[in-house]
């Protein structure tokens, strides 16, 4: 988990938000959602992330969407990261579907 948040802001990810999904769903521990700011840069952090799991635990995530730069999805079993344009993202909203709300913690 670590090395992910380190390699977004290393990258210059933006409004990175982490949500505990530990004991709330099967598919992963953590949800990591954060913005780049064109597609361009969306494709190069999640590349970037993939390059750094690779060569740090020799872990070959799946990923979806860096063709097109608009929301990568990056799945390391643990963690499963999303890295979208700030459109796209506003758009779909995850954090609010994921985020336990306030007093319920």
């Amino acid at each position: 988990m670590a090395l992910v948040l380190q390699s977004l802001d290393d990258d210059k990810a933006e409004e990175i938000v982490t949500i505990d999904l530990r004991g709330r769903s099967s598919v992963a521990d953590y949800m990591v959602i954060c913005s780049g700011r064109s597609s361009r840069q969306v494709a190069a952090i999640a590349e970037k992330l993939l390059e750094r799991l690779k060569a740090a635990y020799r872990i070959t995530a799946r990923s979806e969407g860096k063709e097109t730069g608009d929301w990568v999805l990056l799945d390391t079993g643990d963690v499963v990261v999303h890295v979208f344009r700030p459109e796209v993202r506003e758009f779909y909203q995850l954090e609010r579907m994921w985020q336990v709300p306030a007093g319920k913690a």
